[in-house]
């Protein structure tokens, strides 16, 4: 018996590290494709490659990863073809925003292809400040005004934040965002802004737009009318930035926000297909992990000013299936914040 416990015990100490030499034998020599569903330049485009820079060397086997992007649709092009087309054997993984896994939750289920809690999360990179801001010569100098003047905004597409977010706002709370749709990204309407096309933009994330344009908010050729959601930073404190919570007057409002805002959590999140097999989906869990405390990788980051604050890869799929057993009734409401009128 003293022998078959010993045999036992050291079997068990044995498999981690046999399972450790599969996983690298599976990888070594391989390249990982980075699926990011943003276009090039903008913030999910930064992280996404900055992740993908460091992460190979954290995966037994060390595999290269190459980051390629692919627009469409707000992000849903990427995480459907990541879901439907890419390889399923662990060595293709996306990046895009959030709130393309609340599409099928708040938006039309018939344009969406792929089931959020089934997909396996690797982690996110940060827990995003969604913030709404105008130039200077905006109408609006507070976010008070907006319910008073008309704001242009610029957007992309249903999906993405920076359309869904100001829908939201003029829904839910009575906001007079008009709302341009249709730009690529980020960068894009950063672009429209300086030319005067639109006057601002909302549902962007605080530490992409205080990275490409520091500037703006120090000179004051642009300024911050609100952050949206419970996620906040010490810059936008000692601004005196109100959050878009504080002008919640209903029990409803705060539902139907506080469910739009979880995605603010898993900020800048990374996936794999549902078929992945699970040992490999660990393995980039745990690369993932070693990555966000790898100093290289935090001194890229400190150099390029982007705001680290990582959520594993468990804790972002418990998130979101939590996020899809909402009652049907908080759903229903959020859904019809979110269609605009």
């Amino acid at each position: 018996m003293a022998l078959t416990r010993a045999i036992l015990g050291l079997l068990a100490l044995c498999a981690p590290a046999m399972a450790q030499d599969q996983i690298a034998g599976f990888y070594r020599g391989k390249t990982i494709s980075m699926l990011i569903g943003a276009p090039a330049g903008g913030g999910y485009d930064l992280y996404a490659r900055m992740v993908g820079r460091h992460i190979g060397k954290h995966i037994p086997g060390s595999p290269n990863v190459v980051s390629t992007n692919m627009v469409g649709a707000g992000g849903n092009v990427m995480v459907e073809y990541l879901n439907a087309v890419a390889a399923k054997d662990g060595t293709a993984m996306g990046s895009v925003a959030p709130g393309v896994f609340l599409e099928p939750l708040l938006g039309d289920k018939t344009k969406v292809r792929f089931d959020p809690p089934k997909l396996n999360f690797i982690g996110s990179a940060n827990k995003e400040i969604y913030v709404c801001f105008v130039r200077a010569d905006a109408p609006a100098r507070t976010f008070a005004d907006v319910f008073q003047q008309e704001v242009i905004v610029g957007a992309t597409a249903e999906g993405g934040s920076t359309r869904d977010m100001p829908v939201l706002l003029n829904n839910a709370l009575g906001a007079k965002f008009k709302i341009v749709s249709g730009y690529q990204g980020t960068r894009n309407i950063v672009m429209a802004i300086e030319k005067g096309e639109v006057q601002g933009q909302c549902g962007t994330g605080w530490s992409s737009i205080n990275t490409l344009h520091p500037d703006w908010f120090k000179n004051g050729h642009a300024r911050v009318l609100a952050y949206e959601g419970p996620n906040t930073s010490e810059d936008l404190i000692a601004m005196k930035v109100p959050s878009t919570l504080e002008f919640v007057k209903t029990d409803e409002q705060r539902q139907i926000l506080d469910l739009v805002y979880s995605q603010t959590t898993f900020g800048r999140p990374f996936m794999t297909a549902a078929e992945v097999p699970r040992e490999r989906v660990e393995a980039l869990r745990t690369a993932f992990d070693a990555t966000m405390r790898d100093p290289a990788f935090l001194e890229e980051a400190g150099k390029i000013k982007l705001d680290i604050r990582p959520l594993p890869g468990a804790e972002v799929q418990a998130l979101i299936t939590k996020v899809f057993s909402t009652p049907p009734e908080v759903v229903e409401k959020a859904k019809r914040a979110m269609t605009q009128r």
